[in-house]
């Protein structure tokens, strides 16, 4: 089981920046692709920015040259900066973690999941 817990949301006015966190624990023996996601009411959730393990990056168009993902392997944590940001940019932003664990018996005994924090509010004000 993995645990991620996000940080760094909040309110922001238009043009401003916001810097979001997310550290995963648990029994991880190690994990894949990194990605942030946001959701607006009514609407299904939207990959936002990605990070594979070896640093790859995939941005959806509407954020690119505004956001920037990063990782951090030894910590287990992602970050996504974000730069002018705009109105648009308002939703429930979630961490996803594409991770390996190990079992509570037997450090051979791995699983492969995909975990989700808890989503964090963005609020960017015109």
């Amino acid at each position: 089981q993995v645990q991620l817990v996000e940080s760094g949301g909040g309110l922001v006015q238009a043009g401003g920046s916001l810097r979001l966190s997310c550290a995963a624990s648990g029994r991880i023996f190690s994990i894949n692709t990194m990605g942030w996601y946001r959701q607006t009411p009514g609407n299904e959730r939207e990959l936002v920015a990605s990070i594979s393990n070896r640093g790859g990056t995939n941005y959806v168009d509407s954020v690119k040259g505004r956001f920037t993902i990063s990782r951090d392997n030894g910590k287990n944590a992602v970050h996504l900066q974000m730069n002018s940001l705009n109105p648009e940019d308002t939703a429930v932003y979630f961490c996803n973690a594409d991770a390996v664990t190990f079992s509570r018996t037997s450090y051979y005994t791995r699983r492969r999941d995909d975990y989700w924090g808890q989503g964090t509010q963005v609020t960017v004000s015109s």
